[in-house]
């Protein structure tokens, strides 16, 4: 963390110069005054001036996107990081030129660098952070994947009256099968195994 002693004539003229020599806003640092203004004697001699120790409080994404950088140093790949707004948390975009690395088989990779990610940001909060990461549409390409492989699935279960055993797939995809299926006329889905075999299963209603 980041941490500076500044002198000035008053604590609040030492925690103005804090700050800017910090570049950030109160709401951004814990200020402990490590000796008040005093006169001295008569009012003259002897006065001393106020001095405060500012430290920058950790912002959580901040920390994420350093993180992040670090590993993408140690891998020796030129990866930037882009921060967005999404609906469900902070979107971290990737982007790149060596991303199939990143990505790694059906997002396996990615899937767990986001994890890891969702781990560093909440190190630094102290309310629950959310954190997407993805790769220039990753995460949209495989959601239109799975919602058609989904479809055809459906179809098959319709045609055969057998239910059908989708392959292992994280959380986050088997809700998008069963988030797509959930309103279908004919069939149903439901999980079944443990972490990190747990599939998602098509039958008949």
């Amino acid at each position: 963390m980041k941490k500076i002693v500044v002198s000035a004539k008053s604590v609040e003229e030492a925690v103005k110069q804090g700050l800017a020599q910090l570049n950030v806003s109160e709401d951004r640092v814990n200020v402990s005054v490590l000796e008040q203004p005093s006169k001295g004697l008569f009012g003259l001699i002897g006065s001393k001036g106020a001095k405060v120790e500012l430290e920058v409080i950790p912002d959580p994404i901040e920390e994420t996107i350093s993180f992040l950088q670090n590993v993408f140093r140690t891998m020796e790949l030129n990866v930037r990081v882009e921060k967005q707004s999404d609906k469900d948390g902070v979107l971290l975009n990737l982007t790149g030129s060596e991303l199939g690395i990143l990505i790694g088989r059906r997002g396996q990779t990615l899937d767990a660098l986001q994890y890891l990610t969702n781990i560093v940001a909440n190190r630094f909060s102290t309310s629950h952070v959310r954190i997407v990461l993805d790769a220039e549409q990753f995460r949209e390409r495989r959601r239109q994947t799975l919602e058609q492989l989904s479809e055809r699935l459906a179809s098959r279960v319709i045609r055969s009256k057998k239910e059908v055993v989708l392959e292992p797939m994280s959380p986050q995809e088997r809700k998008v099968i069963h988030s797509h299926l959930q309103d279908h006329p004919s069939v149903k889905t439901y999980s079944k195994g443990e972490e990190p075999n747990r599939r998602v299963v098509i039958v008949m209603r």
